[in-house]
């Protein structure tokens, strides 16, 4: 029956819509009313069928009625669908006929729920909506039940729900009745469920945790409702199409919610998280297990055994807790306790894989990597999460909190890239990376603070406005980061991994197992535990975990001594200590042949050869001491490399000590190599020892000593055997470092690129053309050197390794900047060839060295020396090839600088008065020749000005052209100075200086040609060749005025006076140039020069006031000298290192201001020579005054470039204090000296004597000592004195002061020379060279001059000063030790006296001979007495002449 009304409502369900579609259509509608009234009829039997077959009345009369209810619905359905067909368009109709239709779908669902069964299964729907209400609550009460209780009544609760699930779904299939039952059964289940879910939300420890149980339950709430609502839907229709999956589906759904909950619950059970996590971090960290070939931290070697030794102990502790809180059901404890397990496993393994990375890379075949600068996953990570937080940040779709959250995540990872930004820009050497680092940090951070400010804006407003501008501030911020991760991908910052050799990874392997063993252990020890913390009852499983426990233990300890056993540099040590043990075996057999004078001679090399290996090797030793001290002290990764390097070199090294051994001749000079060289094996023997005592453990600080004393002695041998070597290299002349330079320095012309040009190819042609020549004219001297000294030799040949060295780089430029490339191409081929005859020369020099009577080494040296001169000549044409008008500038200005050079030389002479005429001849003789050269010389001037602009060939006859006459006019004026006599050699003077100041002119000139060639005529250049000839002109001029008014005595002087002041002048241009000057002199060097000044000064003051001509000519020769130096000396001190800026513009504007008021003051006395009136004379003390008013600028100018801590060296109490300091170092060199004696060699004589040398070594030492302490202490007090204002610090003006500082000055000289001949007579006595009265007078002198110093130091000394005080104290150290000295000479000699025995002759005559001797020596000593007696006295008074008056009246 129940069947027959579900087919019944789907007939009638059917035709009720297409009534609805089809109420236009006659057929469509008449069909349907045929099929409703047959469906009608249908249910009309079913439903009388169901209620006659029901037991219960009311649900009978219910059936019958829902019945009813659908036929009087279906009538008036009918009824309406006609009334449409009669009226199809009318909207009334229409909506009548859907409403009716709606109200028979509502009464056909009412029959089938009063079917049996369905009505049961609508009440449990019912009953779970309103059990579920209990979850809609804000929180929770907390359970007062245990949580195992909560556990356990929440898995039963879950068991027969799921149960209950079950059987609904097999009463779908059953009658009615059964479907009934399941339900309420069900929904029962689901109310106990429900209660033990709600339980256990109450045992949540958060909100958060309490909310998810929530979420689950109401899950579980939904997926039961859905389950019921299928299986009425499949026995309401038991043929419906995929009916039987979707209930399949329900159930499911409902058991796997549960099971969700269940494991969520489990989950959330004190502890049980702490073990997800646990277990996840370890599963984690076992990566860096797998192949440590990159550093995992920061941690030393010895640091990983600490950090494992640490945390095994805190892992043994937290294992315990997590067996007893587990027992106990101390789950928050226990949870605590495997948080603590996990993070100990964690450190363990971090340090058995940093460590197995050290041991790895500590192999020596292995290499060690490198952290990247950056983490390039990182920043492509952050880039990922900026960009999808960007991008909800800019969904219209994103509510306020998406917002918010998507905010956090741009500030987290924007922060984190600009901290990584800081971090690699502190790290990086690379100024690039270093500054773009830094600027993508700001523009990550700027980028981000407007993102925030509209993200804030947008919080408070979420219009389309602000959400437009936050739109668009995420652009730049994108951009900027996408910038940021594609530059840090750069392949340059990435780590660079190790590459572990397989004997490396053999070595890693044990670490790695012990590791993984304890990994896997304890990740089954806490899944274990996890289990036994919610049922710990259960016996098996504790046995399970006492197993993996015990396991744990096992592969720590294993792990501990893996590491321990495997330490870097150990194994390499014992390897290296072996092989240098063989070493010294082989070495001690080679002394033993050379000892028997049969140690085998090896032919198959060159001495040379062998001690330049020997050299090397040695030197590579040295080069490794300070390493292995380094990674024996504190870094275990290098020890191994190290170690094995120095191991490595020893082989080498007993060859070739031994084959050196072989060559040599002298016999003391083989044991001197070979002792050395096995000293230093036996060192780096030592040195090992340490090594691997210290094993790089930067705590083990009991070696550290050791392994620096073993370094220091092998520095010692290495500087022993270096001596040896360079002693005999020096002898046999070897050139293996001068060859391998100038070969560097050919190699840098095959460059591809060459530095950026500063200059143009005239200056570098100049600069090379002065190297090559230089380069000539040493191989000339090597040439003579060859014949005459050979040991000279060495230096010529370093000379020219030096000048080849300038030259390649200077030639380098030159052909660089030389046009077209095919010069450039021949310069650089040139200067290469002359670098290979050079490699020849200088090798041929060290040959020779070797055999300096070789005649035919003598005669190959003297081919490559002729071969350098003619390549010399190759790159000077090529040179003439790029520019040959400039070439031939350099070579006329190189001609007139030497022109210069011999007017100078004779102009000394002339000063000296030597300049001395031949043959008779007077000025006269040479005037007209020194005219007509004159004027040839301004016609060539011309012609070298317009050369300039011409062709290289005019420029070059016209340099030429122009050197040649300034020779020969240089020679006739000189010839023409000396025809004046040397009884005038002011006027000799004034000639030569006029030749010279043209010479000079036309260097210039010929510098500015070489400068201004092939330029236009608009070029800086041009208008300095303009101001050259221009120059050049004038100083012609002047000669020729000179030349003429020579003999004149009445205007010669005022002649010279014009010339000087001319000279002044141009010099003045010189020094206001900006040109910098080519070296610099000191400050002290410019104060000096004013000295000068000062003295012309005074002498044109006296010649303006007498108007004698020879006063005016000696003023202007002294004046010209004095202007110069000082402008010279002026200019390169104001560029002298640490000179401000604002004090060089000081010196230079007050040179310029000296030289002026100088200019004016000459003018001044040329114009009283013109009219000498007394008021022009008088005005000349005006401008002395300006004068010497500008030269006490220019000192302070001077004394400011020196620095606050510049002291004035002509003080007397600096020179005191500097006086004391010498002589302490004086006495200290003394004592230095003293330590080093030992008493003399001799035969066996009685102890009194030995004890004597013994005690004057050892006075001689205290005393020594004590002087120069006392030296020092008077040091001290002369300082305290300058502070206290007694003493200035200042030039002091008191005669007193200077009395003082003389008298501490001559007192402090006594000390240190009477200290250094008590050292000497110390010496002399000891050696058997000197009396022991010598010693005692050396000793009283001491103490004398240490009393006179005290004296000196007392005179203005505060008495109770602590200076003073020390000083006290060590001048009484001082005479307490020259009173022992001259206790024990004094003693010494008088029991020499005592023991010397008088042998007295038995026979009268030589008796009285005897006596008569004695009588004689006797009066000859008081002779000799008396005499040293007065002489003491006459050295005495005339010392008294010279002490201050202070120390008179004391020792009055």
């Amino acid at each position: 029956m129940d069947l027959k009304i579900d087919v019944s409502q789907e007939n009638i369900q059917q035709p009720l819509n297409v009534f609805i579609k089809c109420s236009q259509h006659h057929y469509h509608t008449s069909v349907a009313a045929r099929e409703t009234a047959q469906a009608l009829k249908t249910l009309a039997q079913a439903a009388r069928g169901v209620a006659a077959s029901t037991n219960d009345p009311e649900a009978a009369h219910a059936m019958l009625d829902s019945a009813r209810d659908v036929m009087e619905g279906s009538a008036m359905l009918i009824q309406e669908a006609k009334q449409a067909l009669i009226a199809p368009g009318d909207t009334e109709s229409q909506q009548r006929l859907a409403q009716v239709a709606k109200a028979v779908s509502h009464s056909l669902n009412n029959c089938v729920n009063c079917l049996p069964g369905q009505k049961d299964v609508d009440v449990a729907l019912k009953s779970i909506g309103e059990a579920s209400k209990k979850l809609l609550v804000d929180s929770l009460p907390p359970s007062t039940k245990p949580f195992q209780e909560a556990q356990s009544e929440l898995n039963q609760a879950a068991a027969d729900l799921n149960q209950s699930a079950g059987e609904v779904v097999h009463a779908t299939r059953g009658q009615s009745g059964e479907l009934a039952a399941a339900s309420g059964k069900f929904s029962d289940d689901f109310d106990e469920f429900l209660d033990a879910g709600i339980e256990m939300a109450g045992q949540a420890q958060t909100k958060e945790d309490q909310m998810q149980v929530i979420g689950n339950l109401k899950n579980i709430s939904m997926a039961s409702s859905k389950l019921l609502l299928a299986a009425k839907s499949l026995s309401v229709d038991p043929g419906a199409p995929n009916a039987k999956n979707l209930l399949a589906a329900a159930a499911r759904a409902v058991t796997e919610s549960i099971n969700q909950l269940i494991m969520l619950c489990t989950q959330q059970a004190p502890g049980q998280k702490e073990c997800d996590n646990a277990l996840r971090e370890l599963e984690t960290v076992k990566g860096m297990l797998e192949n440590p070939n990159e550093p995992v931290s920061d941690l030393s070697y010895f640091d990983c055994i600490e950090s494992v030794m640490e945390n095994s102990k805190v892992l043994g502790e937290s294992m315990a807790g997590i067996s007893q809180n587990a027992k106990t059901g101390d789950l928050p404890a226990f949870g605590e306790c495997v948080g603590i397990a996990s993070k100990a496993l964690c450190g363990l393994t971090e340090a058995a894989a940093q460590a197995a990375y050290l041991v790895g890379i500590s192999d020596p075949n292995s290499q060690a990597g490198h952290q990247g600068l950056v983490d390039p996953i990182q920043f492509a990570r952050a880039n990922q999460a900026i960009q999808m937080a960007c991008q909800n940040l800019v969904d219209p779709g994103s509510s306020p909190s998406q917002v918010l959250s998507a905010a956090t995540i741009v500030a987290k990872h924007t922060s984190a890239l600009c901290n990584a930004c800081r971090i690699a820009s502190s790290k990086t050497a690379n100024p690039v990376a270093k500054r773009h680092f830094v600027q993508s940090a700001k523009e990550v951070a700027n980028s981000t603070a407007n993102l925030v400010k509209t993200i804030k804006a947008l919080d408070g407003d979420f219009s389309e406005d602000n959400r437009n501008k936050c739109r668009i501030a995420t652009t730049p911020l994108i951009e900027a980061v996408e910038n940021l991760t594609a530059f840090a991908s750069n392949p340059e910052f990435a780590s660079i991994p190790a590459q572990i050799s397989s004997e490396g990874s053999q070595a890693q392997e044990p670490i790695l197992v012990s590791a993984k063993t304890m990994l896997e252990s304890s990740s089954y020890l806490i899944r274990t535990a996890r289990s036994l913390a919610i049922n710990p009852k259960d016996p098996p499983t504790w046995s399970v975990l006492a197993g993996h426990s015990h396991t744990v233990s096992d592969s720590i300890k294993s792990l501990i001594t893996s590491i321990r056993d495997k330490a870097p540099g150990q194994r390499e040590c014992d390897y290296s200590i072996d092989g240098i043990n063989r070493c010294i075996r082989d070495i001690e057999q080679a002394s033993l042949a050379a000892v028997s004078q049969s140690l085998a001679t090896r032919d198959d090399i060159s001495v040379e050869a062998l001690q330049e290996q020997l050299t090397s090797v040695v030197q590579e030793i040295g080069h490794l001491i300070d390493p292995i001290a380094t990674a024996a002290r504190g870094e275990a990764a290098q020890l191994g490399h190290k170690v094995t390097q120095l191991a490595s070199y020893f082989e080498p090294l007993i060859l070739a000590a031994v084959g050196v051994a072989s060559k040599m001749l002298d016999h003391q000079q083989q044991m001197t190599v070979l002792d050395q060289t096995k000293t230093l094996a036996e060192s780096a023997l030592q040195m090992l020892y340490a090594a691997k005592e210290g094993g790089g453990n930067p705590k083990a600080q009991h070696t550290h000593d050791a392994i620096t004393e073993a370094a220091q002695l092998m520095k010692e041998a290495v500087d022993d055997i270096m001596v040896t070597l360079n002693e005999a290299a020096s002898e046999v002349g070897l050139v293996g470092g001068m060859v391998d330079a100038i070969a560097e320095a050919m190699s840098k012309l095959d460059e591809g690129t060459p530095p950026e040009p500063k200059g143009t190819f005239v200056d570098y042609q100049t600069t090379v053309v002065k190297y090559s020549k230089a380069i000539a004219v040493t191989a000339q001297e090597m040439m003579t050197k060859s014949v005459t000294n050979p040991e000279e030799l060495g230096g010529l040949a370093s000379q020219m390794t030096t000048d080849y060295g300038h030259l390649a780089l200077q030639g380098q430029m030159a052909a660089a900047t030389a046009e077209p490339e095919e010069i450039g191409f021949q310069i650089r081929t040139r200067v290469q060839d002359l670098g290979h005859g050079c490699i020849f020369l200088v090798q041929k020099a060290g040959a020779l060295q070797v055999c300096p009577t070789d005649s035919y080494t003598k005669r190959e040296l003297i081919e490559c020396a002729h071969s350098v001169t003619e390549k010399v000549s190759l790159v000077l044409s090529a040179l003439q090839a790029g520019n040959k008008g400039t070439q031939a500038c350099i070579t006329a200005a190189t001609a007139v600088s030497g022109i210069i050079a011999d007017l100078d030389t004779t102009i000394m002479f002339a000063t000296a008065g030597t300049l001395n005429a031949e043959n008779g001849e007077t000025f006269a003789d040479h005037r007209e020749n020194i005219l007509k050269t004159a004027k040839a010389l301004v016609e060539d001037t011309k012609l070298l000005v317009s050369g300039a602009a011409s062709t290289p060939d005019k420029l070059a006859q016209a340099a030429q052209s122009s050197a040649a006459t300034i020779t020969q006019l240089a020679e006739v004026v000189k010839l023409g100075a000396a025809s004046l006599g040397s009884n005038d050699p002011e006027t000799q003077v004034v000639l030569i200086n006029a030749i010279k100041d043209v010479a000079k002119a036309l260097s210039d000139l010929i510098g500015a040609t070489k400068g201004a060639a092939s330029k236009p005529a608009d070029d800086p250049s041009m208008y300095q060749l303009k101001g050259a000839a221009k120059v050049m002109v004038t100083n012609v001029t002047s000669l020729l005025k000179t030349v003429k008014a020579v003999e004149d005595e009445a205007t010669r002087g005022t002649r010279a006076l014009e010339a000087t002041i001319e000279y002044i002048k141009q010099e003045l241009t010189v020094f206001q140039s900006k040109d910098i000057p080519e070296k610099t002199s000191s400050p002290e060097e410019s104060i000096r020069m004013t000295k000068g000044i000062t003295m012309a000064t005074a002498k044109a003051v006296a010649a303006g006031n007498s108007c004698r001509q020879e006063d005016v000519i000696a003023t202007a020769n002294l004046s010209r000298k004095a202007v110069s130096d000082m402008l010279i000396a002026c200019k390169q001190a104001s560029f002298y290192p640490d000179v401000s800026e604002e004090v060089r513009t000081r010196a230079l504007r007050y040179g310029t201001e000296c030289t002026l008021g100088y200019l004016d003051l000459l003018e001044h006395v040329l114009v009283i020579l013109q009219k000498p009136t007394p008021e022009l004379k008088h005005q000349l003390a005006a401008f002395s005054k300006r004068v010497a008013g500008a030269v006490t600028e220019l000192i302070q100018a001077a004394e400011a470039m020196k620095g606050t801590e510049w002291v004035d060296p002509e003080d007397p109490t600096v020179i005191a204090e500097t006086e004391l300091l010498g002589a302490a170092a004086s006495i200290e060199a003394a004592a230095k000296k003293l330590e080093q004696l030992k008493p003399r060699a001799k035969p066996k004589q009685a102890d009194e004597t030995l004890d004597f040398e013994e005690q004057i070594l050892e006075a001689a030492k205290s005393i020594a000592a004590a002087t120069s302490a006392l030296v020092k202490s008077a040091s001290a007090a002369q300082r305290e004195l300058v502070a206290q204002g007694k003493v200035g610090s200042i030039p002091a003006n008191a005669a007193d002061d200077g009395q003082w500082s003389q008298g501490l000055i001559s007192a402090a000289r006594m000390v240190a020379a009477a200290t250094s001949s008590l050292c000497e007579a110390a010496n002399a006595s000891v050696q058997g060279h000197a009396s022991e009265e010598k010693l005692i007078s050396s000793a009283k002198q001491v103490a004398a001059s240490t009393a006179q110093l005290l004296v000196a130091c007392k005179v203005k000394a505060d008495q109770d000063s602590e200076a003073m005080k020390r000083l006290q104290a060590a001048g009484n150290a001082v005479k307490r030790a020259s009173d022992n000295l001259v206790r024990a000479a004094q003693k010494a000699a008088f029991g020499k006296a005592d023991d010397d025995d008088v042998v007295v002759k038995t026979k009268f005559v030589g008796g009285i001979a005897q006596i008569i001797a004695a009588q004689e020596e006797m009066l000859k000593k008081e002779r000799e007495l008396e005499e040293a007696r007065k002489k003491l006295a006459q050295i005495r008074q005339q010392q008294y002449k010279f002490l201050p008056t202070e120390l008179r009246e004391d020792e009055g």
